[in-house]
């Protein structure tokens, strides 16, 4: 029966799947592999069977392996290995030579040396023209200096987390997915770069990890901020709980509670409960009933209107009008003083005493000032 072997060619490379064909292959061991690139070895870390409908040489679609690696095999594999880092040491002799603004961070040589792959970092576009001559020139096979970004830099040389582990992208994470500063946001969490970055820079990739989970809570809870009527009155949200999946609200008498989801379930969007209507109409029967606003005027307290018939009627002379209060003048200085038998004959007089009531109720015009330019 036919396998299905799971491949890999280096430590933090991808899964490639391949078909066992005629042969029997334990987890475990190295089996030599056609590839678009060519020959190469790979080891072998999952093995399942095929189905039975799909025993031949190429189950489910999968390439069959070339054949199972011998010691030849795994000696040249370590003469490879010497070889990169030796050409590791002379391709960053040669960037500091021409002062190329990359840093090397890997070199891959092919299993049958037919091609050898330099993987560098740099923040833009590098002529690196000269450097390829001399790198071909010194191995004399085909050479490709491919640019690669921060996160696979780390997932390549290794590093430990603000966890305390390995990285997540070297242990286990195969292709990186994009992580924005919302799912941060919808996490709660405080948005200081030093927290939420890891060791590359970027933002944590464990971030995605956990943003479906909380996509999924977000979507069973109430909008924080509004109010809603439930069947313990009017309800604030104040905040949402992740872990203990509960709700933190505020009631009428500015109490905050604390209930799960479940009973939010429950209680959101019923009426009232005899309990609660008893309370309310304790509280409008209490003196603090209303706050901040007027207090109602009761009909039976108001204060009676003035009777206006006991006031002096006006003179015929005069429209009625509202009683001004009479304001002394002061005598002018150019004016004769008023002689005692002439105060004492204005009473008598109806016509002058008339006259000067009229003067003194007359308002006085004030003068206007000129505008302000």
């Amino acid at each position: 029966m036919s396998q299905i072997l799971g491949v890999k060619f280096n430590d933090y490379g991808q899964v490639y799947y391949f078909g066992s064909g005629p042969f029997v292959v334990r987890e475990g061991q190295h089996v030599i592999v056609k590839t678009d690139q060519g020959m190469g070895l790979g080891k072998v870390i999952l093995i399942r069977q095929a189905p039975k409908e799909m025993d031949d040489d190429d189950p489910e679609g999968h390439k069959a392996i070339y054949r199972l690696a011998n010691d030849k095999d795994m000696e040249a594999v370590a003469e490879n290995a010497v070889l990169s880092r030796d050409a590791f040491r002379f391709c960053r002799t040669c960037i500091n030579t021409h002062k190329l603004g990359m840093k090397l961070v890997d070199v891959e040589v092919f299993f049958d040396r037919s091609k050898m792959v330099f993987y560098f970092t740099a923040p833009g576009r590098i002529d690196f023209r000269e450097l390829i001559k001399d790198l071909v020139k010194e191995y004399r096979t085909r050479i490709e200096l491919r640019q690669i970004g921060v996160r696979h830099e780390t997932q390549m040389l290794g590093a430990i987390g603000n966890c305390g582990q390995m990285c997540c992208c070297r242990r286990f994470m195969r292709k990186f997915v994009p992580v924005t500063i919302k799912m941060a946001k919808e996490q709660n969490l405080f948005l200081n770069p030093t927290k939420i970055s890891g060791i590359c820079g970027r933002l944590l990739c464990c971030l995605s990890f956990e943003q479906q989970g909380y996509e999924e809570f977000h979507r069973m809870c109430p909008r924080v901020g509004k109010k809603y009527p439930t069947s313990l009155g009017q309800m604030k949200v104040l905040r949402s709980n992740f872990f203990k999946k509960s709700l933190s609200l505020l009631d009428e008498n500015f109490e905050e509670q604390e209930v799960s989801i479940d009973e939010w379930n429950e209680i959101v969007n019923k009426p009232p409960s005899d309990e609660a209507k008893a309370e309310a109409k304790a509280r409008a029967a209490g003196p603090k009933a209303r706050r901040g606003g007027r207090r109602p005027v009761r009909p039976d307290i108001l204060a009676p209107e003035p009777d206006l018939s006991e006031l002096e009627d006006p003179s015929p002379a005069e429209e009625p009008g509202p009683v001004r209060e009479e304001r002394k003048r002061r005598p002018r200085k150019d004016a004769p003083a008023a002689r005692p038998e002439q105060a004492a004959a204005a009473p008598e007089d109806g016509d002058e005493a008339d006259a000067q009531s009229k003067r003194a109720r007359r308002p006085r015009r004030r003068r206007r000032r000129p505008p302000k330019k």
